[in-house]
């Protein structure tokens, strides 16, 4: 069995992979506040923008965190169409779950609805971001921790579309942002945790790209998109009320003006 190393730069990868997590969590749930708020195609563009970043979010956590991974007697590549698929099913499914809490009539069912997709979103990108890994040898899982990281997802995912369905403060979501953070963050290292390798030294040449070909100047331009977005998010104004929002007045015994 191969050795595993998860921090080849040491603390680098995992609290910058963190900052990234709580990044993405806060202009999401930032985000589906403004679309709790808002009606017809501004609340759908606001919850579209908390997908991209959510998932753009985790996305750039789980390989920046990839970039400190290594195993002893192999090269490590990354397949590039499963890694960028990757990315856009963590959009995708983490979408699908903010529109049903967003559009759900019952509030309750729409949270569990929307935290069993969006966790799922979550855990899948994890692992087909996995999948897209190459090396010399053979990856093996442990199949208690994967259920663990899956369990972790989907309340992480929860608790966030809870705190944005209840939270309405800045600084609250914030907290609520750090708190997705680290449950993504540990999301992550548990499936981590749950992964062995079977190496099997070959000189043949492996397919893909490395971490620092594709993944590093990726993840840097996702990062820049994050930030760029949570800037134009804190200068747009809230949505304001529609002119069918505002309670129409009605004079005792005659007609609405």
């Amino acid at each position: 069995m191969g050795h595993l190393d998860h921090a080849a730069f040491g603390w680098l990868t995992p609290v910058l992979s963190y900052a990234m997590a709580c990044t993405g969590s806060a202009l999401g749930l930032r985000c589906t506040v403004r679309a709790l708020d808002a009606t017809g195609r501004s609340r759908r563009n606001w919850l579209l923008t908390a997908a991209s970043a959510i998932g753009t979010g985790i996305w750039t956590m789980h390989f920046v965190a990839m970039l400190g991974f290594g195993v002893t007697g192999t090269e490590i590549r990354y397949d590039v169409p499963w890694t960028i698929f990757s990315l856009l099913v963590a959009m995708a499914v983490v979408g699908a779950g903010l529109f049903a809490v967003a559009y759900g009539r019952d509030r309750r069912r729409a949270l569990v609805l929307g935290g069993l997709t969006a966790g799922f979103g979550i855990v899948s990108m994890h692992y087909l971001g996995m999948a897209a890994l190459r090396l010399h040898g053979r990856v093996h899982y442990d199949p208690a921790l994967v259920t663990l990281s899956v369990v972790i997802g989907v309340i992480a995912a929860t608790a966030a579309l809870w705190a944005a369905l209840s939270i309405r403060s800045p600084a609250a979501v914030a907290v609520a942002s750090l708190v997705m953070g680290g449950a993504v963050s540990s999301m992550h290292y548990t499936g981590m945790a749950a992964v062995s390798v079977r190496v099997s030294p070959s000189g043949d040449a492996l397919s893909g790209a490395t971490a620092m070909q594709f993944i590093f100047p990726l993840a840097v331009g996702l990062g820049s998109y994050l930030f760029l977005t949570a800037a134009f998010v804190a200068l747009s104004p809230m949505p304001g009320r529609t002119e069918a929002s505002v309670p129409v007045r009605r004079p005792a015994g005659g007609v609405a003006r």
